[in-house]
């Protein structure tokens, strides 16, 4: 199974609806995936007890056992400041290190309002995830100006929608 994590809490994300066909893309081609929105984070899921297993929320364990589960986990990526969003760093953080991500096999798609498409944030986040022991595809597609792009959950630019096929099936034979 393909775990696909929108990388951002923010609610009515563009990153969500970009996890979203990420998503139909692989249901066409007969990959099963399913998305996890940070959106369904607990609130105090930050809070000192992130790093004391023994305080976890349920919450958070059932999110936890979804990443340990996965086979291949794609991210989408919106950059903030110049870099990926914080919640999705300490939800890595909350991680079981480093089972949850050694050895396995990813995928990172950046998303910016700006000109870049969010590349640094995606050098930053392939340093944290190759440290985790998660082999990165190499092929990372980068959207600016994505809210330029996006219309009824849609890419309208077909150069979006092939850098994002073309992804897919280099994850699938990944």
């Amino acid at each position: 199974m393909i775990l696909i994590i929108s990388g951002t809490n923010r609610p009515n994300s563009i990153t969500l609806q970009v996890a979203q066909i990420y998503q139909q893309t692989l249901q066409a081609h007969g990959q099963e995936s399913e998305i996890l929105d940070l959106q369904e984070l607990p609130l105090d899921f930050a809070s000192p007890a992130l790093y004391k297993s023994e305080l976890f929320s349920q919450e958070f364990m059932a999110l936890r056992t979804r990443v340990a589960q996965a086979a291949k986990i794609v991210f989408i990526v919106p950059e903030y400041n110049c870099s990926f969003p914080g919640v999705l760093k300490a939800f890595i953080d909350g991680l079981e290190y480093p089972a949850a991500l050694k050895g396995k096999k990813g995928a990172l798609v950046g998303l910016s309002t700006g000109s870049q498409g969010g590349n640094i944030a995606l050098s930053h986040l392939t340093d944290v995830l190759h440290y985790c022991g998660l082999h990165v595809l190499a092929q990372k597609p980068r959207y600016p100006f994505i809210h330029k792009h996006l219309q009824d959950g849609q890419f309208t630019n077909a150069l979006y929608q092939q850098l994002l096929q073309e992804q897919v099936d280099a994850l699938i034979g990944f």
